[in-house]
Parts: structure tokens; sequence; C-alpha cells
């Protein structure tokens, strides 16, 4: 019997490219799709024999092909952004025709629509989809239900990103240039989630030696605050980003950067959970080549996805709802793509016996 075939929507893109050689090298088949047939049967000729890799064309605004597309795999790994402008139209499809299907967005509004607007579909037709399964959201909402694992009550949640070296493809810049412009953000505070404008200001993060405190941009906007307080008994959650990390003077002129200068972004991701009455958590992951360990974290979901090993409930869930977290993170670990330092549950002291 046939391995279900998994497609990538953004298949000639920086990001879809990883992603179909890691589907590759792990024996998989795939459908290469995207709005451009040309550039797709040359990248299927570069990679692979016809038997093992396949293209398929499907414009945003062909619903018709889209639907074949859908309907035709197991999961569909969606690598093209912004996802503002291309979410709707893949994500719909998938849910559509119980596609199982995984993205690599950042975007907070197209999480949040994913949640809003296709869950019903997606529960009817057995879907499993997870947005944002990728550097950006993807790992920081695994991380804080790895570091908040146990607790029943949380005050905040704190995520801290430090990036050097990125280099953004020009649909990460596109997708850059939407969230810095955005007037209505979404955001999670005291309890709820909300859409409006919000002050953006400057702060400090811990980050653990050898990154140590830095200055940041808060609130940096990250789906992670859609999907963390479905799981994490949050009061309030927030991400923030290195500010130096936009004033690298690269980042926003790199659309030409090729494979081996994107690869050598450095990275730390890490969450900070405090409790209510004082004190709390910390935990990080760190690495090289954000691109890759994206690629890699949504390749093993949607392997796992295909094979039967995702959760025991269909719809939109966030990464951590998905998949267990500690494990999942390990798993990355093992695999190369970061180093995982998790603090141990402090457990309280024992009572001393009455006397």
């Amino acid at each position: 019997m046939n391995a279900p075939l998994i497609a990538i929507y953004g298949a000639t893109g920086h990001t879809g490219r990883l992603v179909a050689a890691e589907l590759l090298s792990r024996g998989r088949d795939i459908v290469l799709s995207g709005r451009d047939a040309g550039a797709l049967r040359a990248l299927a000729d570069e990679l692979g024999p016809p038997e093992r890799v396949r293209t398929h064309a499907a414009p945003l605004d062909d619903r018709t092909s889209l639907r074949e597309l859908t309907e035709s795999a197991s999961v569909l790994i969606h690598c093209a952004g912004p996802y503002a402008e291309t979410g709707a139209p893949v994500a719909s499809a998938a849910a559509e025709a119980g596609c199982h299907y995984v993205d690599h967005a950042v975007e907070p509004h197209h999480v949040r629509y994913m949640f809003d607007s296709l869950q019903a579909t997606a529960e009817r037709t057995g879907a499993v989809m997870i947005p944002q399964m990728s550097f950006y959201g993807g790992l920081a909402d695994l991380l804080a239900a790895a570091v908040a694992e146990g607790l029943t009550e949380v005050d905040r949640v704190t995520v801290g990103y430090a990036v050097t070296g990125w280099r953004m493809t020009r649909g990460a810049r596109k997708t850059a240039e939407l969230l810095i412009g955005e007037i209505d953000r979404v955001t999670f505070t005291d309890g709820a989630l909300r859409v409006g404008p919000v002050e953006i200001r400057n702060t400090v993060f811990p980050f653990p030696p050898p990154v140590g405190p830095r200055t940041m941009i808060a609130p940096f906007p990250s789906g992670e605050v859609v999907t963390i307080p479905r799981h994490v008994p949050a009061r309030t959650v927030e991400s923030q980003l290195t500010s130096r990390t936009f004033e690298e003077e690269q980042v926003f002129t790199s659309e030409d950067a090729d494979a081996q200068a994107r690869a050598r972004t450095e990275f730390t991701v890490a969450a900070q959970v405090t409790s209510p009455g004082g004190g709390g958590r910390n935990g990080h992951v760190s690495g090289r080549d954000i691109w890759w360990v994206g690629a890699v974290a949504s390749v093993e979901a949607a392997v796992r996805l295909a094979e039967g090993g995702g959760p025991g409930k269909s719809g939109v869930l966030g990464a951590a709802e998905a998949f267990p977290a500690v494990p999942f993170l390990r798993t990355l670990e093992h695999l190369g793509a970061l180093t995982v330092s998790l603090e141990a549950p402090r457990t309280p002291p024992a009572e001393s016996p009455a006397t």
C-alpha cells in the first residue's frame, strides 16, 4: 500500500523547497503546488522522479483546482505567505475536503480566523488543522505548554525571541510590512482576546546565557497569543522580539539571498511563566536556521497526521493541543533542529509529620 500523499502549497518558495526536501528524505511521495505551473514542473524535475514528485497548479482564485488538490492528498502543508492573502482560500479548501492542514503563518489575525471560521467545518469533515506549525508561533506554543505543564493558575506567559542574521524572503518581507503597519492588533490580556490599537514599547527580556538580557520590541505580533491561552490558564500572554533583529542592515533587503546565507540565522526562543503569587518557571530552545527548523516542525506534524499519529479529535488546534509538547520538542531535538532546556517542575516540600 502506498503511503498517504502529502501536498505542499507554495512549494517553489524557500520554505516550500525545504519542506519538499525534508519529506523526500523521509521517503514520502509529494505533490508540489502553487500558482506557477512552469516553476512547479522545473522544481519537480530538480527534486526527483515523476513517480515520487507530482505537480498540481492551483491559483488562489481557482476553487476547483484547490479542491482537487486537497482531495488528492492526506495532508497539505501551506508554505506561501502572507497568510492574510493566501490563508483563507487554501485553508478553506482543506477544511471542506477533510484534508489535514499545517501552515507556516505568523499573523495572529489568520490564526484567529482559522479558529473562528473553520472549526465547525474541520470537525464535520474530520480534518485536523494546525496553523503556525513553524518557527514563529508553533515553537512558542509548544514551549509554553512544556514550561507550564501541571500549573493550574498562571498570571503571565512571556515569550522572547532572540534572532540574529534573519534573511527575509519576499513573502516574509511582505508579511513583516503588513504586521508593522497593522493598526488593530490581536492581544491577550486580563483573560480575554482583544483586537485594537496597541502601544509599542521597549522592554528587557532575561534570556539565559550566553544571550543574556536584551532590549525587546513588545508586543511582537505572533499567533501564539491566540493559541497559548487555549491550553495554558494564563491571564496575559505576550510575545517579544529582540530590537536588534530589525536593526540589522540586511533584514529587509535580502530577498535574493541564497539558501546558505538564510541558514546562518541564530536563535533562542524562551518562555517565562509567572504565577499569581510570584515565582514561576522558564524554558528555552535554541539553534540555527529558523527556516529549516520551521520546515522540520511542519513535516514532523504532517507525517504524524498522515500516519494516524495525530490528536484524537478533529478541528483547528494549536501545536500543543495537537501533540504532547515535551515529546514533540524532544523529537525536534533528536532530529538536530534545536536544543531544548526545560526547568524541572518544582515539587513542594513534604510536610513534617505531626508530633
